[in-house]
């Protein structure tokens, strides 16, 4: 059986992406799968082996200790092919490459253009480090067998041959429609806005919370909040806020309870701010929310008023301002019947379009193509 090692030292093992829709996909597939990531044991998960790396203390460490002991145990596994999903992890693609391995980076964002976001680097730094890592990305690259990349735009930055985007869409298998499971929702006794992910300034949270404000009180509208907040002292700021006791805080919920929560939401939202990196992006949840039967809420960068308001399954407004937000969230209650419409299209636009059965089936290709590479 040809042996596969993924490599992960950002990401949590159960990770979407990485486990559930790659990992899984390759098991299914045949494959043997092991993945190395931050655990807390060896581990054994629906037929994917876990190798585990210790929590490190802070970046730093995480950067140095952690990638030096990914590298030596995956060195041990002596893959067939390694496949690894973090920047950081770049010099152990080319030091695996030099012990003649076949390699893939697996690209999720923008890697140059995240740089220009990043809140812990200084103002004064992020121009040389763009440049830096940019330089860095792009060249390494050019010895690895394959680029995988999360957006067609990510696959642009790289000009070669050998990339292929792998699209990060929602798995579709056995999911049912919101609708279909709470026909009655709407005469609950409050409307219920719900945001997945991380909880973040750059995710419009703040705008979020604050367009409540330019609601009536008699609407009756709470925001569900599910993910982890980004950085943690974020959470202290949006609690000051003055709209916060209308928020539900759930914290970070596993995958496979989502579906239960935006069942029993009215709408999904992700106003994310114009920042260089989410212009272009394909949130993940966009795409949940779609597949729930959810009417969307979204930022109206060209792109996403492509893909939401071309299918006509939600609204795009301006993420930086409150009232349009509220407008938006003012006309899906005043509109039940159009909302519902909404949200079946979304549903029909991912069963047909938007879905990981499709893309998996890129992936599969690549590895078939690899492994008769010899």
């Amino acid at each position: 059986m040809n042996k596969i090692c993924i490599l992960t030292s950002v990401h949590p093992p159960f990770d979407t992406r990485i486990f559930h829709k790659e990992a899984k996909s390759l098991t299914e597939a045949g494959y043997d799968v092991t993945l190395i990531a931050q655990h807390d044991k060896d581990d054994v998960v629906e037929g994917i082996r876990i190798v585990p790396l210790s929590k490190p203390m802070n970046r730093f460490e995480r950067m140095t200790r952690t990638v030096w002991l990914a590298y030596r145990k995956a060195l041990k596994i002596n893959a067939d092919i390694y496949h690894f999903h973090d920047p950081e992890l770049l010099p152990i693609g080319l030091l695996l490459k030099l012990h003649g391995k076949r390699v893939i980076y697996d690209v999720h964002e923008d890697v140059p253009k995240s740089i220009l976001s990043r809140e812990w680097i200084p103002k004064i730094l992020k121009k040389p480090v763009y440049i830096l890592v940019n330089w860095f990305e792009k060249t390494a690259s050019q010895r690895f067998n394959y680029i995988i990349a999360a957006t067609p735009s990510i696959k642009r930055t790289f000009l070669r041959n050998k990339v292929i985007a792998v699209r990060n869409f929602p798995i579709v298998k056995n999911s049912t429609s919101t609708f279909v499971l709470s026909k009655s929702k709407w005469g609950k006794k409050y409307f219920s806005i719900i945001y997945v992910g991380a909880i973040s300034e750059t995710n419009g949270i703040t705008q979020t919370i604050r367009a409540l404000k330019y609601l009536n009180s008699d609407l009756n509208v709470r925001i569900k909040l599910l993910g982890k907040f980004s950085p943690a002292a974020y959470k202290r700021k949006i609690e000051q806020l003055k709209s916060f006791g209308k928020v539900d805080y759930f914290g970070w919920i596993p995958l496979e309870k989502i579906p239960s929560y935006l069942a029993k939401a009215d709408v999904g939202i992700i106003c994310a701010l114009p920042e260089p990196n989410s212009l272009e992006a394909e949130p993940n949840k966009l795409f949940e929310y779609m597949l729930a039967c959810l009417p969307v809420i979204a930022s109206n960068f060209p792109l996403w008023k492509e893909m939401v308001e071309g299918a006509e399954c939600g609204i795009c407004v301006d993420p930086l301002n409150p009232e349009e937000i509220a407008d938006a969230i003012r006309w899906i209650i005043e509109h039940p019947i159009k909302a519902q419409e909404m949200g079946e299209k979304g549903r029909q636009e991912v069963l047909d379009k938007y879905n990981w059965e499709q893309e998996s089936q890129k992936l599969l290709m690549l590895y078939k193509e690899l492994m008769n590479d010899e």
